[in-house]
C-alpha cells in the first residue's frame, strides 16, 4: 500500500497468528486486571445533567452556592386514599393522618435520610400539601448522599416505613430523582436483551459461515470487548460522571460491531484459506485487507461520537466518548484477539461445517459471480436503474417525512410503564395538584447582603417579582421568596399548570426569562440579570435548545469530515457526496420511523410503549453519530470491490455487478447481526432504550437494503465512469489512503521434497 499501513498489518497478522499463545495470553490479562481495577474503583453511573453558559445552570450555580440543601437527592413518597374507599374519609381525618405521621417518623430514621417534610404543615415558603378534596398528600425525603452511593435496599426501607399508612389501607407510592433510580423495571424479556441478541446472531453466523468454529470467532470477540469494555468503564465512573444509559448503549454498539467486525475478516480469512494460502499468510492478508475496512470505519465511528463533544453539554460528550471506547476495544479485539485465535484453530476453523454452506461456497467459488442471486440482482437493477433510483428514492423521502414534524424534548414519569410506582406517584400528584407540581421552576435571585431582613428597595422589586410571576398566563402557584442563610439571596418556586415535557412548559419557562422578569424588574433596585428560571424541567428544556441550536453544525462537520476521508479513499468526488447523500436518506427514514412510534403512537403497542413520548433531544445526535460511520463500513466495503474491479476492466456496469455480488451475503449477514442486537433492546421498558434501539435497527436495515441493494447499485450505473471523477490537480496534492487495497495474494509454493 501507498502509505504502508498494509505490509503493516499483514506483517501484524502473521505474527499474531503464529504467537497466538502471547497475543490470547496478553488478553487474558488485560481483562483480569480490568476486573481488579474496577472493582477496586467501584464506580458507578450518575446521570448529571449541565448546560454551562445557560439560565438554568446559572440558577443550578447559586443553588449549590447559596442553597446546598436544594440540590441534595430527594424522594418524594405520596399517601392517598383509594379510589371509590368511602370509607377511609380524608387524609387528614385524625386514623389517616396518625399513620401518616408515624410513616413520616420512621421515614426520617431511614439510614443517610436528612429530612423529611410534614405533609399537614406549612413551612417557609411552602403551604401544607394536602390536595384540595383532602384525598392526597405528599411528604418529601431529602438524603445526604448522591443516588449512586445509596445502599440498594432504600427504597425496600421506604417502603418498610410507610407500612402504617399501607396497612391501614392509603395507597402509598414512591417517586422523584431517587426512585427513578432505585425502581429498577420488572425483570423479564428485557432482562435478557444481551442474550436474545447473541442468540440470534448465532444462527444469522452459523447460516452465513457455515462452521462453528468460524461462528464462534466473532462472538468471543464481541463478548471480550464489550466486558473489557464495561470494567473499564466502572472505573472511569468512579472518577467522572457518566450517564446511566452509557453502559447499555454501549453494549448494544460493542455486541453489534465487534460481530460485524469480526465477521468481514473471518469471511476474507477463509477466503484465503480456500485459495491455498498458508494460515499465517491468510491471517496477514484477511486483516491487511477487511482489518484495515476495518479500522477505517472504526476511526470513522470514534471520530463521529467524539464530536459530540462540539454540541457542549458533558452530559451527551460523555456518552460520545463512552461510545467510542467501546468501537474501539472492538477494532482492537479484532485486529489482535481476533487474529491470535484464527491461527490458533488453523484449518480448524472450517471443521464442522453444515454440509449445504460447504456446497454452497464451493458453487460460488468454481462459477461467475454474476450468476449468483446477487449478481443476478444486480444486473437487474443496472438494467432498469432509473426505475429503481426513483423507486428507492420515493420510498426513503416517504420514510422520512415524519422529520419534519419531529418534537425534541425529554419524558417524565407521567410516561414510564404504568406498573411501575413512579408512574402512579406522578399520576396522583398530577390528580392531587395538577400536572406542574411534578415539575416545579426554580426562580434564583442574587441580592445584596442583608437585603431580606431589611427595607430595602430590593424588598419591593421581589414582591413585584412575585406578583407579576403569579399572574402570568400557565403558572399554577408561586411561593413566597424563600432566602439563604447570608440573606444575600432568594429563590421562588414556581408550580406551571402543564406537566414538565409539555411545550405550554417549554413556552412559559422563556415567557419568564425574556418578558416577564424583565418587565416586572424594569426600573427596579434589581437588574433582570440577577435572576434565573432553573429547576431540573428548566435544565432539560435547556439541554433540548442547546442541542436544537447545533445539531446541523454538528452534522455538517460530521458529513464534511466523512466527505475528505471517502475523497482520499475512492479518489472520487461524486462517490463521497453520493455516500453522503445516502446516509443521510437512510438516517432520515429511521428517524421518521421513531417520531411515527414514539411521538405519533403508530404501532407503540408493538414495542410495548404504553405512552407516546417526545423525542429523547440527545438520541438523533446519538444515532447520527453512530450510524454515519457505521453505513461507512458497508460503503467502504462495497465499494472498495466496485472500483477495484473497475480499475481492473473499466467497465462500469460489470464492476457493479461483480461487486455487489462478492459483498451482498457478508453485508446482509453483518446488517442482519447488527439488526438483531439492536431489535432485542427494544424489549427495555426505558422509551431512551427503545428508542435507540428501533431507531439503529432501522437504520442498517434501510442502509443494507434499499441503499446498499438499490440505490447504489442504480445510481452507479446511471453515471457510469462519472463516479470516478476527481480533478487532476486535486488527485496531485490530496494524500493517498487504500482501504482494502492491493496486497500481494499469491500462494507460497509447496516445498518439494528432495531428490
Amino acid at each position: 500500500m501507498a502509505d504502508g499501513r498494509g505490509p503493516l498489518l499483514l506483517r501484524w497478522g502473521s505474527v499474531a497468528a503464529r504467537r497466538h499463545r502471547w497475543v490470547i495470553a496478553a488478553w487474558i490479562v488485560l481483562v483480569v486486571g480490568l476486573g481488579v481495577l474496577a472493582g477496586a474503583t467501584k464506580g458507578a453511573p450518575r446521570d448529571v445533567f449541565t448546560v454551562p453558559g445557560t439560565s438554568a445552570q446559572d440558577a443550578l450555580d447559586l443553588l449549590q452556592q447559596k442553597f446546598p440543601e436544594e440540590n441534595d437527592p430527594t424522594a418524594t413518597v405520596v399517601f392517598a386514599v383509594p379510589k371509590g374507599d368511602t370509607s377511609l374519609g380524608e387524609v387528614t381525618d385524625a386514623a389517616n393522618e396518625k399513620v401518616i405521621g408515624d410513616s413520616i417518623t420512621a421515614l426520617g430514621k431511614i439510614r443517610d435520610v436528612t429530612g423529611v417534610s410534614d405533609p399537614f404543615t406549612a413551612t417557609a415558603g411552602t403551604d401544607a400539601t394536602v390536595s384540595p378534596n383532602g384525598l392526597i398528600t405528599y411528604a418529601t425525603v431529602t438524603f445526604s448522599k448522591p443516588v449512586p452511593d445509596l445502599p440498594n435496599d432504600t427504597l425496600d426501607a421506604m417502603r418498610e416505613a410507610t407500612k402504617p399508612a399501607s396497612d391501614a389501607g392509603l395507597d402509598v407510592q414512591y417517586g422523584g430523582p431517587v426512585v427513578d433510580v432505585l425502581s429498577q423495571p420488572p425483570a423479564g424479556i428485557s432482562a435478557h436483551a444481551d442474550q436474545i441478541g447473541l442468540g440470534l446472531a448465532v444462527v444469522i453466523l452459523l447460516l452465513s459461515l457455515g462452521s462453528v468454529p468460524a461462528m464462534l470467532c466473532p462472538l468471543v470477540i464481541a463478548v471480550t470487548s464489550v466486558a473489557a469494555s464495561n470494567l473499564l468503564l466502572t472505573s472511569l465512573e468512579a472518577e467522572s460522571p457518566i450517564g446511566t444509559i452509557a453502559p447499555v448503549l454501549g453494549t448494544m454498539l460493542g455486541l453489534g460491531v465487534g460481530i460485524d467486525y469480526s465477521l468481514f475478516i473471518v469471511s476474507r480469512h477463509r477466503q484465503a484459506l480456500r485459495e491455498g494460502l498458508s494460515v499465517e499468510r491468510a491471517v496477514g492478508l484477511s486483516v491487511a485487507t477487511s482489518g484495515s475496512a476495518v479500522l477505517f470505519a472504526g476511526i470513522t465511528v470514534c471520530m463521529a461520537t467524539c464530536g459530540l463533544a462540539l454540541i457542549g453539554i458533558p452530559y451527551v460528550a460523555t456518552l460520545g466518548f463512552a461510545s467510542a471506547m467501546y468501537v474501539a476495544m472492538s477494532v482492537l479485539a479484532a485486529l489482535t484477539l481476533l487474529p491470535a485465535m484464527l491461527g490458533a484453530l488453523g484449518h480448524k476453523v472450517d471443521a464442522w461445517a453444515l454440509p449445504w454452506r460447504r456446497r454452497a461456497e464451493a458453487a460460488e467459488a468454481a462459477g461467475d459471480p454474476a450468476e449468483t442471486w446477487a449478481g443476478r440482482w444486480a444486473a437487474l437493477v443496472t438494467r432498469r436503474a432509473w426505475l429503481f433510483a426513483i423507486g428507492s428514492l420515493v420510498l426513503l423521502l416517504a420514510l422520512a417525512a415524519p422529520v419534519i414534524r419531529m418534537d425534541l424534548g425529554w419524558p417524565d414519569d407521567g410516561q414510564q410503564p404504568s406498573e411501575l410506582t413512579q408512574r402512579k406517584a406522578y399520576d396522583l400528584v398530577s390528580e392531587g395538584f395538577g400536572d406542574g407540581a411534578n415539575g416545579k421552576l426554580l426562580v434564583t435571585v442574587s441580592l445584596p447582603p442583608a437585603t431580606a431582613a431589611e427595607e430595602k428597595p430590593e424588598i419591593a422589586a421581589l414582591e413585584a417579582l412575585v406578583k407579576a410571576i403569579g399572574d402570568t398566563k400557565g403558572v399554577s402557584a408561586v411561593t413566597p421568596p424563600i432566602p439563604d442563610k447570608a440573606l444575600d439571596a432568594a429563590v421562588i418556586v414556581v408550580a406551571p399548570t402543564t406537566g414538565p415535557s409539555d411545550q405550554k412548559t417549554t413556552d412559559l419557562v422563556t415567557r419568564l426569562r425574556t418578558d416577564v422578569v424583565p418587565t416586572a424588574l424594569e426600573g427596579t433596585a434589581i437588574h433582570p440579570d440577577q435572576v434565573d428560571v432553573g429547576g431540573s424541567t428548566a435544565e432539560f428544556i435547556d439541554i433540548t435548545e442547546r442541542i436544537r441550536s447545533r445539531i446541523i453544525p454538528f452534522m455538517a462537520a460530521v458529513i464534511a469530515g466523512s466527505f475528505i476521508l471517502l475523497t482520499m479513499v475512492f479518489r472520487s468526488l461524486v462517490v463521497p457526496l453520493k455516500a453522503a447523500v445516502m446516509n443521510l436518506l437512510s438516517i432520515g427514514a429511521a428517524y421518521g420511523v421513531i417520531v411515527a412510534i414514539f411521538q405519533w403512537g403508530w404501532g407503540r403497542g408493538l414495542i410495548g410503549l404504553e405512552e407516546t413520548v417526545p423525542i429523547i433531544a440527545f438520541i438523533p445526535l446519538m444515532m447520527f453519530a453512530i450510524l454515519f460511520g457505521l453505513s461507512m463500513d458497508y460503503e467502504v466495503f462495497l465499494l472498495s470491490r466496485i472500483r477495484e474491479d473497475y480499475l481492473r476492466t473499466g467497465d462500469p456496469r460489470g464492476s457493479v455487478v461483480s461487486g455487489l455480488a462478492g459483498t451482498a451475503r457478508v453485508i446482509t449477514s453483518a446488517a442482519l447481526i447488527m439488526i438483531s442486537v439492536f431489535l432485542s433492546y427494544v424489549t427495555n421498558p426505558e422509551p431512551e432504550v427503545k428508542m435507540i434501539g428501533l431507531g439503529m435497527a432501522v437504520a442498517v436495515f434501510v442502509d443494507a437494503t434499499i441503499v446498499r441493494m438499490v440505490l447504489v447499485p442504480a445510481t452507479m450505473e446511471l453515471l457510469g465512469g462519472a463516479n470516478w471523477w476527481l480533478p487532476s490537480w486535486l488527485d496531485r496534492v490530496l494524500p493517498h489512503l487504500n482501504v482494502e487495497g492491493p496486497v500481494d495474494a499469491t500462494p507460497e509454493p509447496t516445498p518439494q521434497p528432495a531428490a
